[in-house]
This record gives C-alpha cells, sequence and structure tokens, in this order.
C-alpha cells in the first residue's frame, strides 16, 4: 500500500493531473516539472515568479475551501509547515493530502523520490537526480563552525534537528548550536558574536537580513548575507545550494 512520510495511507490517481502545494519549496519544484498540474498555491510560494496558479492564503491558515473547489487529485503538505488540524480537516472533506516530514537533507531526497514515485506518479526529475549526486556522498570534514541565524528582536538561529543544520554539516561547517534542545533556539547576541565562530549566515527569510540589518550588529564574527531559500528549500533549491555554497 502506497503511504505518505508519516504512513498515512494514500490511494490518489497516478499520475496525479490537479495539485495544490501548500509546501513553497515543492510548490517551485511542481511547477519547474509540470506546471499545468499545480492547480493552487500558497501565498508564500514564491518561486518561480511568474507562477500563476490560484493562491489558497498561506501554510498556516490555508482556505480549505478554496482548497476544496479546486478538486485536487492530491494537496502536498509537510509536517513542520502546515498544521496537523487543516490536514485532517482536509482528509475528513474527503481531499487527499500526501504530508511530507524533513529533518535532514537525506530525508529530503527520499521523501521527494517518495512523492513522486508514489504520490504523483511522475517521473523523477533530472534536478532531483543530480541533488541526489551532489549530495549523496560521504560527510566531509569540517571546516568551519557556523551559525546561521533567522531572526533578530530577539535573535533566534537554527538548532537542532533541521534541514538546514543537516545541509550545513553537509557542506563541511559545524552548526555551533547543532546540540541545542530546540530545533530554533532564542540567543543573546554575545552568543553568536564570539571568538570560536567562524562565520554568522544572516538569510533573507523568515527574517529579511539586508546589508544595514544584520551585519552591523557583530563585532566580533564574521557575517555572510545569504539566500535563505538555498538553506532551507529542499527541491530544485538544493542544487542551487550546492553549486552556490560549497565551494565557501
Amino acid at each position: 500500500m502506497r503511504a505518505d512520510d508519516l504512513g498515512a495511507p494514500y490511494d490518489g490517481p497516478r499520475p496525479a493531473t490537479r495539485v495544490v502545494s501548500l509546501v513553497p519549496s515543492i510548490t517551485e519544484a511542481l511547477a519547474a516539472d509540470r506546471r499545468e498540474a499545480l492547480v493552487g498555491a500558497t501565498d508564500w510560494c514564491t518561486h518561480p515568479a511568474d507562477l500563476d496558479a490560484p493562491r489558497v492564503r498561506g501554510t498556516k491558515n490555508p482556505d480549505l475551501r478554496a482548497i476544496r473547489a479546486l478538486e485536487p487529485d492530491l494537496v502536498v503538505a509537510n509536517k513542520e509547515e502546515n498544521r496537523e488540524l487543516d490536514v485532517r480537516r482536509l482528509r475528513d472533506a474527503g481531499v487527499r493530502v500526501w504530508v511530507t516530514d524533513i529533518e535532514s537533507v537525506p530525508q529530503a531526497l527520499d521523501s521527494l523520490d517518495r512523492l513522486y514515485d508514489e504520490g504523483l506518479g511522475w517521473p523523477r526529475p533530472d534536478w532531483l537526480v543530480r541533488a541526489r549526486a551532489l549530495w549523496g556522498g560521504p560527510m566531509p570534514d569540517v571546516r568551519r563552525r557556523v551559525a546561521a541565524a533567522i531572526w533578530r528582536d530577539p535573535w533566534m538561529v537554527v538548532g537542532a534537528r533541521t534541514y538546514t543544520g543537516d545541509l550545513l554539516r553537509r557542506l563541511g561547517w559545524e552548526n555551533a548550536f547543532a546540540d541545542s534542545d530546540a530545533r530554533y533556539p532564542q540567543v543573546e547576541l554575545a552568543d553568536v558574536d564570539r571568538g570560536d565562530i567562524d562565520l554568522v549566515l544572516l538569510p533573507d527569510e523568515p527574517y529579511e537580513f539586508t546589508v544595514d540589518d544584520g551585519p552591523e550588529a557583530f563585532v566580533r564574527t564574521s557575517t555572510r548575507l545569504v539566500s535563505g531559500r538555498l538553506l532551507t528549500w529542499y527541491g530544485p533549491a538544493m542544487v542551487e545550494a550546492w553549486d552556490s555554497l560549497a565551494g565557501g
């Protein structure tokens, strides 16, 4: 029996021809492969920039009535990004939902394989094959110690059991907060701006760090502005992330 990442049985048609995505990174993937099949997306689905699919509000407050009206073959959701309550309500209304669960790069690759093979019934795309070739090697030696900020006032960073943290490690970067009890711990600036951290990554999402907002706070530690999409999105962005960050 086919099942999603959480083990929920799935009996949708293959190939799926009407798909609603509640996960921005997966929206980008589906649009790259079969844009005509993507009949709904969230307001946060910003890639590709010219996507003209109907919008169904946000990841945390999707318009369930609008989703049902689109009559999708399946709705793609994610355990972290979407609420279990919304998934349950859609299923109770007879809508098929495929939930992904991703906390590491290998999980992302396996989850996407499963989605394409068992959920969508689509051929695995070239970008997914390349992503596995790029990221599937042995864990590299640590070359630098980094922190990845996600917010300021209060400062928050990437902690334990996250896709971003695993991606950093596979680039040869040790996450200074990998042993945190929280996935996204709140910290003091002094906890990040310290001598034993080589670099602080300042992404443009969820907080939009800029040249004038972020780097000026640091005295001891070097900073680097990066695309948040490359750090957090699994899909075609995984290939871009390797090309952009692996040599850094």
